[in-house]
């Protein structure tokens, strides 16, 4: 769960601190103050993508932090260790919520293979909880970079991606849209049957055989454009295998070129050099050795009468070695530097070649030689086309065969989950004041327009293998359905359903998918948009209920709603100082009484107070009538 939420610098908030509830927290306030803001800083905490227009204006950057108990959602033992070590600071409930409610059938086992996908990621990312507790930061810089923090430690903002897909559901104003889009349906129904893992296998191999399909089809290109591609290959290998190309040659060949072309200068230098340390006896030329010498001499007869100087005598001798050996060395350099114009021209000829071959292959002789490589196996691809050519026929009948068993088991599965899953929308919609509504998972399958691009399937006993188009996520589309009055046809949501009707669709769907997940956080954005306050109330009735086995943060403009939260905070807007800012205050009785009252009618009066007072108590009422676990109130 979210035990605490800073936020600094976001939007028009300048600083804000809050302390959540373990179970329904709501937001109240007028529009425009920026109860939205609160839900995309969270969403910028999980690592969603921001731009530097959040950071409020005149400030350097905006900064998010959460404080998660994750306790919920490591193994078991370890969470139990912690949860004691940390004194169980706002433990979640381990319970579901109430019968009305259908899971998928395994809740224990689901919530241990939740726990260890993220204990699993946890461990591979290297990051381990304080006391089953994560500290997630994310910085957002006025010029467009950020940071991100987990535990203190810099991340890359994937990994808050990643770690945060485990922590919170958000589900902002437009992601009832999401339920409008068929291609989405699939997902929902595979989370719910717990065959995402499934059908991520099935996405592998579809991948691996497309790229087995492209090369098959690159083999299988125009037969003339094939052998105009062998010749084209076969020329640049054999002319830079004439070359006999090495790495380093052309940095060797350079140093080369720039000898020879200065040698007369390099000899005169030389010269100097040896004549200022050795002397010249035509010109009678004392050298630097010659005058070392003299002085070694002496300072030798100095040392015979007082030692004290010894030291400087071992150093001249030393310096004396030095200027010889140098003297040497330099002696020898230019007994080999000397004028060659045949060897210069060879290298400038060669220098040449190595050029044109780096405008035509690559920017370095590294790049020529890579390229030469990858050429080289390119043509031995194509020269023996028809060998790979038939092992690519025979990988590919392979693959489908593999994806048609697979994709068949998930097809399955999916079948069966979709009529619980049908079953339980139906009770969920009829608790959320849809009555004798009707939800339906429609699967079908379409046959492949030709065999070899199908999947055999086995569509059951006494049947043949059927060839079946096939996609990333299978064989199915599936398509949600929905008939809101008795008597009328199934037809797709998008076709049929109204605002309300697709927020309170979305919502069963939420509180059916939480049973089956364990991501401790669960975000609603104005989930009552186009919702009457009859079905307001019932839609808070499932945001409390929801709000046993998970955190549930709503921004709510109904006062139905808001009645019934644990806790509530009311966002208001302020200005001062020329500046605009937000602040969150979290309401005592007294004072929900009044925000209620002014969300039921505008201006607070006898009879507005009345009837919040009213709300409250019959929410209250409620509440203990349907309590299973304490939560705080």
């Amino acid at each position: 769960m979210l035990i605490e939420l800073t936020i600094t610098n976001f939007a028009i908030i300048d600083h804000l601190r809050l302390d959540l509830d373990a179970h329904l927290n709501i937001f109240t306030g007028e529009t425009g103050a920026g109860k939205s803001i609160l839900v995309d800083a969270i969403s910028a905490l999980v690592g969603e993508r921001v731009t530097a227009e959040v950071v409020r204006s005149g400030a350097e950057r905006a900064v998010v932090e959460g404080v998660f108990d994750v306790s919920g959602l490591l193994p078991a033992s370890a969470s139990r260790s912690r949860s004691r070590a940390n004194g169980a600071r706002h433990p979640l409930p381990a319970a579901r919520s109430n019968g009305d409610s259908e899971t998928t059938g395994a809740d224990e086992e689901d919530d241990e293979a939740s726990s260890e996908s993220f204990a699993a990621a946890l461990a591979e990312l290297g990051i381990e909880p304080e006391d089953a507790t994560l500290i997630l930061a994310r910085e957002i810089l006025a010029n467009g970079r950020g940071l991100a923090r987990i535990n203190g430690r810099a991340v890359p903002i994937s990994t808050l991606q990643r770690l945060g897909r485990f922590l919170v559901d958000i589900h902002g104003q437009s992601a009832h849209l999401e339920l409008l889009r068929p291609d989405q349906h699939v997902y929902y129904l595979d989370r719910y049957a717990g065959t995402v893992e499934l059908r991520e296998q099935v996405a592998a191999l579809v991948a691996e055989w497309r790229a087995a399909r492209r090369e098959l089809e690159r083999l299988r290109r125009d037969e003339r454009e094939i052998e105009r591609r062998i010749e084209l290959l076969r020329y640049q290998v054999e002319e830079i295998e004439a070359a006999r190309l090495r790495p380093d040659e052309q940095q060797e060949l350079e140093v080369e070129r720039r000898r020879l072309a200065n040698a007369e200068r390099l000899g005169e230098l030389s010269a100097a050099v040896h004549t200022a340390l050795s002397g010249d006896a035509e010109t009678d030329v004392t050298g630097a050795a010659d005058l070392i010498a003299g002085a070694q001499q002496a300072l030798a007869e100095l040392l015979r009468l007082d030692d004290s100087l010894a030291e400087q005598g071992a150093a001249l001798d030393q310096a004396l070695y030095l200027l010889q050996d140098v003297a040497a060395g330099v002696r020898d350099y230019a007994d080999e530097v000397a004028a060659d114009p045949a060897r210069l021209a060879e290298v400038e000829e060669r220098l040449d070649l190595l050029a044109k071959l780096r405008r035509k292959y690559g920017a370095t002789t590294a790049d020529v030689l890579a390229y030469a490589a990858e050429a080289a196996r390119e043509l031995d691809e194509l020269t023996h086309r028809e060998e790979r050519a038939a092992a690519l026929v025979d990988a590919d009948e392979a693959l489908r065969g593999r994806i048609g068993a697979l994709a068949g088991q998930l097809s399955a599965r999916r079948r069966e989950a979709a009529t619980r899953l049908s079953a339980a929308m139906e009770r969920e919609l009829d608790a959320l004041n849809l009555r004798k509504a009707r939800f339906a998972v429609r699967i079908i399958q379409q046959p492949a327009e030709a065999e070899d691009a199908g999947v055999p399937v086995d569509l059951g006993p006494g049947s043949e293998l059927a060839s079946l188009a096939f996609s990333a996520t299978g064989i199915d589309h599936v398509e949600f359905l929905f008939a809101p009055n008795p008597g009328e046809p199934f037809k797709p949501l998008a076709k049929i359903a109204s605002g309300g009707e697709t927020s309170r669709l979305m919502l069963a769907l939420k509180t059916i998918l939480s049973a089956a997940d364990v991501v401790p956080v669960l975000i609603f954005d104005e989930i009552d948009s186009g919702i009457s306050g009859q079905a307001g109330q019932v839609v808070g009735e499932k945001l409390w209920q929801l709000g046993r086995a998970h955190q549930v943060l709503s921004v709510t403009h109904l006062p139905q709603i808001a009645a019934l939260g644990d806790r509530h905070y009311r966002v208001v807007k302020a200005t001062g100082d020329a500046r605009t800012t937000t602040g969150v205050e979290r309401l005592a009785e007294a004072e929900r009484v009044a925000e209620l009252s002014t969300m039921l009618g505008g201006a607070q009066t006898t009879a507005s107070r009345a009837n919040a007072t009213d709300l409250l108590k019959r929410g209250k009422q409620w509440k203990h009538s349907h309590a299973t676990l304490p939560h705080t109130a």
